[in-house]
């Protein structure tokens, strides 16, 4: 896998991965997720376009801050670790909570986005698996070091290694387990309680960007889902398909929430394919200073 990088953005570190040359792709990860979540995506892409790929505030390897973990608050982290970046125009891809931030990104800052790809978003509607709607609860913080302890964590760790060496692998659940791991750390528990409960709660997600979509009329987007996600539903896209016909809608048959991961070559091929067939939309604009 591609080596993180570091910097200091506003007394916070920032670890975000950046590979390749020319326009640039900016991945934006999950809920409970990191950069990590698009380690099979980055290596491809940036053989045609520079793959800038954060560990969003407050996850992986950036800092846990005690701070505001809305998603006005990551719009204006994004346009401040792009201006940092030299990045001027990118492709916004959000996974997930990713993609919630991403259309937020696009509101608030609407000059910074060349084009939209949504992929198993949140912020298309109130649906959300019920676990998240548990986890933000009040007193889901006492709760959670009992779910994953330390000791709970290494054995399920040896539990998954001996699945591995038997065959028996899933990348969907592989996926899960991470973002499950990262509970057993209290910075990441806090950050993490904070984020979900700025977007969720008992009644399911509690933002919608679906009236947001229009914000930029000329904007090409694309929404990539999973027709087995449990959670966050493929309805959800076709409601944004249904809120703005002209959004391409790519469903993939027997895909859950992480088809960057379950079916990585084939998100590559269409996240460069729809770079490639919108190539002459507002182009002219550099995507990285000099």
């Amino acid at each position: 896998m591609d080596e993180l990088k570091y910097l200091d953005l506003h007394g916070d570190r920032v670890a975000y991965l950046d590979e390749g040359q020319g326009e640039v792709i900016l991945l934006l990860h999950g809920m409970a997720g990191s950069s990590q979540t698009w380690r099979s995506v980055v290596r491809p892409l940036s053989r045609k376009y520079r793959v800038i790929a954060p560990d969003l505030l407050g996850h992986g390897h950036s800092a846990k801050p005690r701070s505001d973990y809305s998603l006005g608050a990551f719009a204006v982290w994004l346009r401040d670790l792009l201006d940092e970046l030299g990045v001027t125009r990118a492709t916004i891809v959000g996974h997930s909570l990713g993609g919630g931030v991403a259309m937020q990104f696009l509101y608030q800052h609407p000059d910074y986005c060349h084009r939209l790809i949504l992929v198993n978003s949140g912020g298309l509607g109130p649906d959300v698996g019920w676990t998240l709607r548990l986890l933000s609860a009040p007193g889901a913080e006492l709760i959670m070091p009992i779910i994953a302890p330390p000791p709970v964590l290494a054995l399920g760790e040896k539990v998954r290694s001996w699945f591995g060496k038997a065959g028996i692998t899933s990348p969907r659940g592989a996926e899960i387990w991470n973002a499950y791991s990262s509970f057993s750390d209290a910075a990441t528990r806090s950050a993490f309680l904070r984020t979900l409960r700025s977007v969720v709660d008992y009644r399911g997600q509690a933002v919608s960007a679906l009236n947001r979509l229009h914000v930029k009329a000329d904007m090409p987007i694309m929404a990539i889902w999973g027709d087995s996600d449990a959670i966050i539903p493929v309805e959800h896209a076709y409601s944004a398909h249904e809120a703005r016909p002209d959004v391409r809608l790519e469903v993939l048959t027997g895909v859950g929430h992480f088809p960057q991961v379950e079916r990585p070559t084939e998100v590559v091929e269409l996240i460069d394919d729809f770079i490639a067939s919108t190539a002459g939309t507002d182009i002219h604009q550099p995507a990285t200073r000099a």
